[in-house]
């Protein structure tokens, strides 16, 4: 990962190095009266100490001159090469081309979900939207905390900023104008609050779920403009109390959510991606059961409400959300034959 302080020493050492050669043809042309291709010589023979002839002989003036700018010199090419070395044998040059070709990416990814924090939250949040086909963005400051889960990446080209997401610079970084979601799941709550005011105030259309750790936190998240907010301790807490009270019922979730030997997928079907041939045919002409094995459990009306098992004569319009249940080769299915 790139690291921006070996950046702004590579830089230094470019900045130094031009500055000496501009000291040098400038010296050269004012004490000596040198033209512009003579003293340019005499710079560089000077700066690489190979020795050869002066151009003309040396006034006083000049010979105190090429004394202080040899000395100068001697600190800038110390520094300079050992940049560039640091660059070269400890894969500092590939981990800047590799930063450059990920900015290069993200530019171009739209509709993305920007994870900050790559913590035990953060790292299963990616693993869930990854398997379900989403374009993930990481924001994690830690370097050694992405080292640590780099086995968790595999092989995917995932987009990686290292950087802090509290930050206005390293947000737009992430494309947040472009995004359609961002989870906030850095440990201190109060960094989860600043994230989600600036990520709203970046993007108003954004939706933006935040982790808290305290109650009273909560509050403050919704107030900054966070839509949802996930406590994971407490719905740690009730998850054990519902297995010694509802055991099957934690266990059917569990299948749902992924976590059980048997998994099954929820999915939704907006109206408006339906086939236009099967768009205004009540859920017993769409025959969702018998065309891809799935079923329809829910339905999200164009108010906003939620009906728990629709009736079989209902017809969905315009704004309606099905809520499908299903293994994955059904809800694969459910793409093929009901998605335009």
């Amino acid at each position: 990962m790139w690291k921006r302080a070996n950046l702004s020493r590579l830089m230094l050492a470019i900045i130094l190095t031009v500055l000496s050669l501009g000291i040098g043809l400038a010296g050269f042309m004012i004490i000596e009266g040198y033209t512009f291709m003579e003293a340019f010589y005499m710079t560089i023979i000077t700066v690489s100490t190979t020795g050869f002839g002066e151009v003309k002989p040396l006034s006083g003036g000049g010979r105190l001159f090429v004394s202080l700018y040899i000395m100068y010199n001697l600190v800038v090419v110390a520094y300079l090469v050992s940049v560039l070395t640091q660059y070269l044998f400890d894969g500092e040059l590939r981990t800047l081309f590799k930063m450059f070709m990920t900015d290069q990416e993200i530019r171009h990814i739209q509709g993305h979900v920007i994870v900050c924090g790559f913590g035990r939250n953060g790292s299963k949040a990616f693993h869930e939207l990854r398997a379900n086909g989403a374009k993930v963005i990481i924001i994690e400051q830690n370097q050694e905390l992405m080292r640590a889960h780099a086995e968790a990446l595999g092989d995917a080209a995932v987009p990686v900023i290292c950087g802090d997401a509290t930050a206005d610079d390293t947000l737009r970084q992430a494309g947040i104008e472009r995004a359609r979601a961002l989870i906030s799941a850095l440990p201190k709550d109060a960094d989860n609050v600043f994230v989600t005011l600036t990520a709203r105030e970046l993007n108003p259309q954004l939706k933006i779920i935040a982790r808290a750790s305290l109650k009273t936190s909560e509050t403050k998240l919704l107030r900054a403009g966070a839509d949802s907010v996930v406590m994971p301790d407490e719905i740690g807490g009730s998850h054990m109390a519902n297995l010694v009270m509802r055991p099957e019922v934690i266990r059917f979730l569990e299948m749902i959510s992924g976590l059980g030997p048997n998994r099954l997928r929820l999915e939704e079907l907006d109206y408006q991606d339906l086939r236009p041939e099967l768009r205004g045919r009540s859920i017993r002409e769409l025959d969702v059961r018998s065309r891809t094995g799935a079923t329809v459990i829910g339905l999200k009306d164009r108010t906003g409400q939620f009906q728990v098992s629709p009736a079989a004569d209902f017809r969905p319009g315009s704004g309606d959300v099905l809520l499908l249940l299903g293994t994955d080769e059904q809800i694969m299915a459910v793409v093929r034959e009901l998605r335009r």
